[in-house]
């Protein structure tokens, strides 16, 4: 590509899109840290207390809750960031599609869910995904 293409090496890949790449001998592993921190910003989590439950067990939501309505905007802003999040936090993706499916009303008892996912996310802000690299058999 070098010889068709006006080129510069940049050395290894450590950033792109909000995701955080590292290479070592061991595998490659990726993260959001970063991300998260942003997302803590936006929603006015920063310095929350970290919670220790991404979801309570059994939870039902309804969207014929009873609840007054919140910022519908705020919180399609916030469930749209996490969303994003999954692409590193598989541990997520249950708790981030369960609250999706209240974009078109939200209501006062389905932000305090999201609330609870932030707190969550604040206290795993390191986690990622580790893709391990394998080693060769000899024949």
């Amino acid at each position: 590509m070098a010889d068709a293409f006006k080129m510069s090496d940049l050395g290894l890949l450590r950033y792109y899109l909000d995701i955080e790449v590292r290479q070592s001998m061991r595998g490659t592993s990726i993260s959001q840290g970063a991300y998260v921190a942003k997302i803590l910003e936006r929603s006015g989590m920063v310095g929350c207390n970290p919670y220790q439950v991404l979801m309570a067990t059994r939870l039902k939501l309804s969207k014929m809750s009873t609840e007054p309505l919140v910022d519908a905007t705020a919180y399609r802003s916030i469930v749209g960031s996490l969303r994003y999040l999954v692409n590193t936090r598989l541990d997520l993706t249950f708790a981030v599609g369960y609250v999706s499916r209240f974009l078109e009303e939200p209501r006062k008892d389905h932000l305090a869910v999201v609330k609870q996912i932030l707190r969550y996310v604040a206290g795993t802000k390191s986690w990622g995904l580790m893709y391990e690299r394998k080693k060769k058999k000899q024949v």
